[in-house]
């Protein structure tokens, strides 16, 4: 099998996981995505996730409500992200893929501290890296750490899993005449204010020319679209010419 990409950095809202009626996690979903990521895996794709834990806990909302200061709250945050992290491993387990969370905090009781070097051999042994806790500071989102990420394991591609099949040019939910962009430029990503990561995630990527792909992580079999190199899948961000 020809594959367009090889190293694949997959990034999941915390809000994905979560069930219909608030509870954190839902037991399906989860273990829909784990089937996903292995059959990737199986493929022979090497896959690292970052998940976020917007639905344990979202620290820049806590704290602008007053309820707590914001560094506190990140970290508060970053705890969400490895309960969500672990979750997905034993998921992942389950179906038979070796996987293994990777945290920015030092909390080597419940998984192993994050060391890019040893990352990069568990992805080249097959492995399922899921890095945990951000970047390990406050003030940064998981998008951001995505894209870091994604930089220094050498992705060849990151995927931002949304609700949605890609971007448009207004809600599609609310709007039926809104289009779906095909490509778009990070430069225009930013002007545009499309707000698909946040700035920093979107600066990360464009500055270290990592090729990013919004997609819905909720039609089954994208993912491998995706990683065969499907261009019809979701809206691809790159620092080429605009289609």
């Amino acid at each position: 099998m020809t594959m367009s990409y090889r190293r694949i950095l997959v990034k999941l809202s915390g809000e994905a996981l979560q069930a219909p009626d608030g509870f954190w996690l839902d037991a399906q979903t989860l273990a829909n995505l784990a089937e996903d990521v292995a059959r990737s895996t199986r493929a022979g794709f090497e896959i690292a996730l970052v998940i976020g834990g917007g639905n344990i806990i979202r620290g820049a909302r806590m704290s602008a409500a007053g309820w707590i200061d914001r560094p506190t709250a990140d970290s508060m945050g970053m705890l969400a992200t490895v309960m969500n992290s672990l979750a997905m491993q034993d998921a992942l387990e389950g179906h038979g893929i070796f996987a293994r969370v990777m945290s920015a905090l030092r909390i080597n009781e419940v998984c192993e501290d994050y060391i890019r070097r040893r990352a990069v051999r568990h992805l080249e042994k097959g492995r399922v890296v899921i890095f945990a806790a951000g970047t390990g500071n406050p003030f940064f989102t998981t998008d951001s750490a995505a894209s870091l990420r994604a930089i220094e394991i050498g992705a060849d591609l990151l995927l931002k899993a949304t609700k949605v099949d890609g971007v448009y040019s207004a809600d599609p939910h609310k709007n039926p005449n809104a289009t779906r962009y095909s490509t778009l430029s990070y430069d225009q990503v930013l002007a545009d204010k499309l707000e698909i990561m946040d700035a920093t995630a979107i600066v990360l990527c464009r500055d270290y020319n990592v090729p990013l792909k919004i997609f819905d992580i909720n039609r089954k079999g994208d993912l491998m679209k995706i990683m065969k190199g499907d261009e019809a899948v979701g809206t691809t961000v790159n620092n080429g010419v605009v289609a």
